[in-house]
């Protein structure tokens, strides 16, 4: 693989909590974090087919940040790794653009890497937030915009995991 990541922001800013992954995404965009020329950080919102097309482009990691209800206290944070793309199964209708929950977009990838004949992220992470309110209204709750900042870390820090292991498989690479 060439190393790229993609780092996209899920969600809908119009539903509370919901705009987490969106939030999140556009502090890491901010000036200071020194992001590598692979990494590309996005805002795909609720466009989930455009996050499957633009996954063709070819990258090594994804990382999606998204409000992901699991059962914890508002403002929880998970990492999540998906053992490989076609391992989570959608929930519900997979063909609706607009509302295209991240396991769907990962089918969906499936089905248009095969037909294509590109190849899925070698890794995928999801750095979830448990939201505390996703009802209409803008703006994140107290515990979830608590949760940014650490989630901005969590990002930051597979960034550095993908890049060690690049370098490590270049190194082994050249070892033999």
């Amino acid at each position: 693989m060439n190393g790229r990541v993609l780092i996209a922001g899920i969600g809908n800013v119009f539903l509370g909590d919901d705009g987490f992954g969106v939030e999140t995404v556009r502090r890491l965009a901010e000036p200071g974090h020194g992001m590598p020329e692979h990494v590309e950080v996005v805002d795909i919102g609720v466009r989930g087919v455009h996050l499957a097309y633009q996954l063709l482009d070819g990258y090594d990691t994804l990382v999606l940040v998204d409000a992901t209800a699991r059962g914890g206290a508002p403002g929880t944070l998970y990492l999540i790794e998906a053992a490989e793309p076609g391992s989570l199964a959608p929930q519900g209708p997979v063909l609706d653009g607009h509302q295209m929950s991240p396991d769907a977009v990962l089918a969906l990838l499936d089905t248009l890497c095969a037909g294509t004949g590109t190849s899925p992220p070698r890794r995928i992470w999801v750095v979830g937030c448990e939201p505390g309110c996703l009802e209409e209204g803008i703006g994140l709750s107290a515990p979830v915009a608590a949760a940014v900042p650490e989630a901005v870390r969590m990002v930051l820090d597979l960034v550095r995991r993908h890049d060690g292991d690049l370098r490590e498989q270049e190194h082994n690479a050249t070892a033999t």
